[in-house]
């Protein structure tokens, strides 16, 4: 480490300011009233990649719907993709299904209470080990994610690259050595709120910083400069054309998509990579026609324009309405619905958003 030594923290010092101010200002959250492996589990899940105000109403509608690891197991993907519908990155809730079906079949429904047995599970890293050892077992596992890295980058002064998978274990060790071990639960979770309140990625507030006197990036004035992290490749940027098609009975023709990759398994409308310079109507009714056998016909003109961003790629999505001519077979992967049973199915955001938009500018 370059800068100030993990000796030259007092680390009771250190301990205890940090969780009397945890104590003091944490925030009220449904998870923090558990100490169900289960539900800890879940919490963990859903906040990875996503806001906290965001998963707390998908976290209690969760819960309603599963609320036993043995629930959740039962139910059927689809049932499990549509209480996700929304919160996005859909490996997550596979990976979760999948590990809790291995956990009632080998663990006889007990999420594990070793890192061994919880790090064999599929979808689990260290991080979701790590916390939920620390908050459901009282286990002195460090829990560190991008927030706790921040933290501890500033407070030691560790100038490793949090982007690269190898420094990751630098931060756990140092995040272990800290651990305050009567009470990992709480340490783990005053870590991760002072990242989220005080610690900051940009205009961290180090004046209400509790832990500011023991800080070295603040002494130095570098806070602004940590963590490092290197920048990711450029986006991809990939044009789609898709259409919401309805035939003579009123019903709307939906697609789900692979049963691996992006998005898999769940529906979608009919949506094509725009690559030909064709003009785009004749361009989807010709793709509609070989993917589908759909005779088609295509108004003139988008209704919407939607774009949507992944962390890897964006879409740009032109969207278009239009009418089936003819007879077309349904089987698992494509249907024909009422609009009254659209909300039954499992869209990704993108799907949802076109959806409202035909609602809004076709329909009404």
């Amino acid at each position: 480490m370059k800068g100030m030594n993990l000796k030259e923290i007092d680390t009771e010092k250190f301990q205890h300011d940090l969780l009397e101010w945890y104590k003091r200002e944490k925030r009220d959250l449904p998870w923090r009233k558990e100490r169900d492996p289960y539900k800890i589990w879940v919490s963990e899940v859903m906040l990875q990649q996503t806001r906290v105000e965001t998963v707390i109403p998908y976290f209690e509608r969760f819960m309603e719907k599963f609320p036993t690891l043995e629930a959740l197991s039962e139910a059927e993907e689809e049932q499990v993709l549509k209480a996700w519908e929304g919160l996005g990155y859909y490996s997550r809730i596979r990976n979760l299904h999948s590990a809790v079906k291995e956990v009632k079949e080998k663990y006889g429904g007990k999420v594990p209470d070793t890192l061994e047995e919880m790090t064999s599970l599929k979808g689990v890293g260290p991080y979701t080990a790590g916390a939920v050892l620390s908050i459901a077992y009282g286990k002195p596992y460090p829990a560190v994610d991008g927030n706790v890295m921040r933290v501890a980058s500033r407070i030691l002064s560790i100038w490793e690259d949090i982007a690269k998978p190898a420094s990751r274990k630098i931060f756990e060790e140092a995040i272990h050595r800290l651990m305050y071990t009567e009470d990992p639960s709480s340490f783990n979770q005053a870590l991760m709120e002072l990242g989220a309140l005080i610690c900051t990625p940009t205009s961290p507030s180090c004046l209400l910083c509790p832990v500011q006197e023991h800080c070295h990036a603040f002494e130095e004035g570098v806070q602004e400069e940590l963590p490092v992290k290197t920048r990711k490749k450029s986006m991809k940027l990939v044009h789609i054309g898709a259409v919401v098609l309805k035939n003579k009975e009123g019903k709307f023709l939906i697609h789900k998509r692979e049963a691996t990759g992006l998005l898999a398994n769940l529906w979608e409308f009919p949506n094509f990579e725009m690559t030909s310079f064709l003009d785009p109507e004749t361009r989807l009714r010709k793709l509609l026609e070989e993917t589908y056998k759909i005779d088609s016909l295509i108004h003139n003109g988008t209704f919407a324009k939607i774009q949507h961003v992944f962390s890897h790629l964006t879409w740009d999505i032109d969207v278009y309405a239009g009418e089936i001519q003819n007879e077309i077979p349904e089987d698992e992967r494509v249907k024909l619905v009422k609009p009254e049973e659209i909300q039954d199915f499992a869209f990704p955001v993108s799907h949802q958003k076109i959806w409202k938009e035909y609602k809004r500018t076709i329909r009404e």
